[in-house]
């Protein structure tokens, strides 16, 4: 006989989840971040460092215009990726539970997505390959965010959340410092990275087994079911409209400036080709600020009880720190914008997740709305080198960035406010 989701209800009338199969909470929360390095690595690594050199490769007198390309194709693929994996795994029924599959299945296609960049030597080749690799992590990610709903109890989600997104900034600036050691070995660069996430992910699902999906309900599947993957009625759920539009906006802000990083620093800063061999000191410098503002925001977040608060002043500090580099195109002016805006977004990482699994509309759907939620993450970080081309291009100057950047931040800082349902 089908059940129904095994999640169940608080004395206060929110959903918690059921006790863990196996091991205990503990276990999750030191699992999740290395998971989300193996994943963030890749979008640290590939757009922000391999790629943008691989491009360059080419045809040097085009990168600009031949990496946006690349970059806004892959995009729309990792948009579209990310829902429907959601759809999937909250469809699937096992012994295994309702993630697992779906998270190794994706590592391993995009292991070998990633061996087809390594070899991939015209423009064609490495876009066909990239948008296989946004695709099957999409699908890796996607059942990964829904951990958090799915065993995670609301008191313990503030912590969880910063951990997880330690490990994803840990994974995202780790990505470029890694990245650019293999800045002369870029084929060696794309095996490692799919080595990584294939062991990482297989070692998580062996080490933190779900439950039995096998005799819960399964919910029909229609067109209608498919279309609406990707959306979520703002009228219905303002909550979780102003919380996915606030990520967004300072998700775009933030990586139109940093997914360029390495164009920046060569042309804008004026370091030249020496530009990829300063990315470890920045990507050290940033870490120290996203470290120290995780540790304290996320478990002061639940300690308080607030989330908004810490997400509002995230924001606004990542805004004013790309004011810097406007004012100071100079290598000391570059390091004080990374310690910044570190603190900025690790404190906005540590509490956003938090934040976003109180506003979902369904505890049946989890994946699927977290798939929707993470297009906010994941499209301007893979989008970012696209829109950052068409404003150099347009406004004849990397100088141009930072002003939209700091625009997109300050009102995604002021998106929060509108949520009613978590204080």
């Amino acid at each position: 006989m089908a059940i129904a989701s095994p999640n169940t209800t608080t004395l206060d009338g929110k959903v918690d989840p059921p006790p863990l199969v196996k091991g205990s909470v503990k276990r999750l929360l030191g699992w999740i971040i290395p998971a989300n390095i193996s994943i963030f690595i890749i979008w640290g690594a590939v757009p922000g460092i391999l790629l943008p050199l691989q491009v360059e490769g080419i045809d040097p007198a085009n990168k600009v215009a031949n990496l946006g390309l690349v970059s806004t194709i892959s995009a729309f693929a990792a948009m579209l990726a990310q829902p429907i994996a959601g759809l999937i795994s909250d469809r699937t029924r096992s012994k295994f539970g309702r993630r697992a599959q779906l998270m190794v299945a994706g590592t391993l296609v995009g292991g070998l997505a990633l061996i087809g960049m390594a070899m991939a030597n015209t423009l064609l080749q490495i876009g066909i390959a990239w948008v296989m690799v946004q695709i099957a992590y999409n699908f890796t990610q996607g059942p990964l965010s829904a951990i958090l709903p799915d065993r995670v109890p609301r008191a313990a989600r503030g912590t969880f959340s910063a951990l997880a997104g330690l490990g994803a900034m840990l994974g995202a600036i780790g990505g470029q410092i890694v990245g650019s050691m293999f800045a002369t070995n870029i084929p060696f660069g794309y095996l490692f990275f799919a080595g990584l996430a294939v062991v990482v992910i297989t070692l998580f699902v062996v080490f933190n087994p779900d439950r039995s999906s096998a005799a819960m309900e399964r919910e029909p599947f229609s067109a209608k079911v498919f279309l609406k993957t990707f959306w979520v009625n703002p009228i219905a759920h303002p909550d979780f409209f102003w919380a996915f539009t606030g990520r967004l906006l300072l998700y775009t802000g933030y990586f139109a400036v940093t997914g360029f990083q390495l164009y920046i620093l060569a042309d804008y800063i004026g370091l030249g080709k020496g530009a990829a061999a300063t990315i470890p000191l920045f990507g050290l410098a940033s870490l120290a600020g996203i470290i120290t503002a995780t540790l304290i925001a996320g478990p002061l977040s639940d300690r308080i009880g607030r989330r908004k608060i810490f997400v509002f002043i995230s924001s606004m500090l990542v805004g004013l720190a790309l004011i810097i580099p406007m004012v100071m195109p100079t290598f000391t002016g570059w390091l004080l914008f990374t310690v910044i805006s570190g603190l900025g977004f690790g404190a906005f990482q540590a509490v956003d997740q938090a934040l976003m699994s109180e506003v979902l509309p369904s505890a049946d759907s989890f994946a699927k709305d977290l798939g929707v939620v993470n297009i906010a993450a994941t499209l301007p970080q893979t989008l970012a080198p696209g829109v950052a081309s068409f404003v150099i291009l347009t406004f004849g100057g990397y100088v141009a960035l930072f002003p939209i950047g700091i625009a997109l931040s300050i009102l995604g800082a002021f998106a929060v406010w509108f949520i009613k349902a978590v204080r």
